[in-house]
């Protein structure tokens, strides 16, 4: 009973620290991010990395998450003759949930390991405390240009992933369904509602914060 307590002590105490120091290091991120001098060459790379990079990987899974929506509401769709509301089920559908939700895990198994593996490799050879001793700020120089270039990347690679997905069930109801290319458009932009676009977009600022902060984080520990 004593280890089983003390183990849930250590969990806490854990969680605790995590919470804290992401919370600080997202103050201290968002401090430094409005404070110039401004490393816009350092952005510019962190964001060829981020977006363009993760573009063949988003490429693929948004295409068939389109592909799959399509397919799989067809079954139910094609029962009471509604054929024609597919492509506004696939549009809001990837929209609003499937599609930041997918492309933030993209980029989180992609990105999000590669800042933690690149940071931890700077911490274990010292290059971090060598900033620290040549009076560089380590979030100025080594966090704030992530956070930027994922808080402004990860929505225009939504964005992106967004309209592939629809291209995706485009294909699988004009060529697999029978529906007209002219039916589909309409049927795409007739329930789309700026709110729809808003509601993925602001989802992902939140993602592109918390992948930035966690990965920044376990790579500096």
């Amino acid at each position: 009973m004593a280890v089983l307590i003390e183990s849930m002590g250590k969990t806490m105490v854990r969680a605790i620290q995590f919470t804290g120091g992401t919370a600080i290091l997202f103050a201290q991120t968002v401090l430094w991010a409005v404070v110039p001098p401004f490393r816009t060459r350092q952005i510019f790379e962190q964001m060829a990395k981020i977006g363009v990079e993760s573009l063949p990987i988003a490429t693929l899974t948004s295409f068939f998450i389109g592909v799959v929506i399509a397919f799989q509401s067809a079954y139910q769709m094609q029962r009471v003759n509604a054929e024609m509301y597919i492509p506004s089920l696939v549009v809001v559908s990837i929209t609003r949930e499937i599609g930041p939700v997918l492309t933030a895990l993209v980029v989180a198994g992609r990105v999000g390991a590669s800042i933690a593996a690149e940071l931890g490799t700077m911490k274990v050879t010292e290059q971090i405390d060598a900033l620290e001793t040549l009076a560089a700020n380590p979030v100025k120089y080594l966090v704030t240009p992530r956070f930027i270039a994922l808080f402004t990347m990860l929505p225009l690679l939504t964005v992106y992933a967004d309209f592939v997905g629809i291209c995706g069930g485009y294909l699988v109801s004009v060529y697999k369904l029978g529906l007209s290319s002219a039916l589909y458009i309409k049927m795409t932009f007739l329930p789309l509602a700026l709110k729809d676009i808003f509601t993925g977009l602001f989802k992902t600022l939140i993602f592109a914060s918390l992948i930035a902060i966690i990965s920044c984080y376990e790579g500096m520990r």
